[in-house]
């Protein structure tokens, strides 16, 4: 989210980027959830639990507070709040933050598996690999306790017989990353139907990374 944005333009931002991730097919229906994290810092706007996002406008995206899960209003948060509130007490980086129940990602957190370094763009996520987190009852504590270990050191992870979720400065970017990781998981999945991929080693990770940190800038335009 652009830094000065009223907490109304992140609120259409939140709705906006849930929206997109269904039409992106990276999710089902309100089985995923979006934030933002608001003007103030103290807080975050999430897409409401069990409401059709066509049915939804901007006002009806939730405030959370970050220091107690706290929310008022006529709607819920989404189950899944205390994942994003853990994510932005934990990250202060962290300004937009996607949960989605995409194909892929889904399928190998039903294996339990996360995302081997098969491809180099694994790196997008912030690390060698992208782990699955153990899994717990969906919308506890404890499931978000596994999600905040699977990210240490990283942008994205899987949720064990769940979905995935991620993070970024921005809405735009946390879906983005989110693409990207169903991407990984698909092209995983379709490597593996020709037998086991050839992973890159840990020097080879390494170099990528490194790479990865001046990844996407461009100079100033004039």
């Amino acid at each position: 989210m652009t830094a000065g944005a009223s907490d109304a333009e992140r609120a259409r931002q939140v709705l906006e980027t849930a929206r997109a991730m269904n039409a992106a097919g990276i999710n089902q229906g309100t089985s995923g959830n979006v934030s933002v994290r608001d003007a103030a810092g103290t807080g975050f706007l999430i897409t409401p639990s069990g409401v059709p996002y066509d049915d939804l406008a901007p006002a009806d995206m939730v405030r959370v507070a970050i220091a107690d899960g706290a929310s008022a209003g006529p709607l819920k948060p989404s189950s899944e709040w205390r994942m994003h509130r853990d994510i932005y007490a934990a990250r202060p980086e962290a300004g937009a933050v996607v949960h989605t129940h995409s194909i892929h990602c889904t399928a190998l957190a039903c294996r339990r598996e996360g995302i081997p370094a098969f491809h180099y763009m694994v790196a997008v996520a912030g690390g060698p690999d992208i782990r699955c987190a153990d899994y717990e009852t969906f919308g506890t504590q404890a499931l978000s306790d596994h999600m905040l270990a699977a990210l240490d050191g990283r942008k994205a992870c899987l949720l064990a017989n769940h979905g995935m979720i991620c993070f970024e400065v921005t809405a735009r970017k946390a879906l983005a990353l989110a693409v990207e990781v169903e991407t990984l998981a698909r092209q995983f999945c379709a490597a593996r139907q020709l037998g086991e991929p050839v992973l890159l080693s840990e020097a080879e990770m390494a170099e990528v990374l490194e790479l990865f940190k001046a990844y996407g800038e461009q100079p100033a335009r004039r």
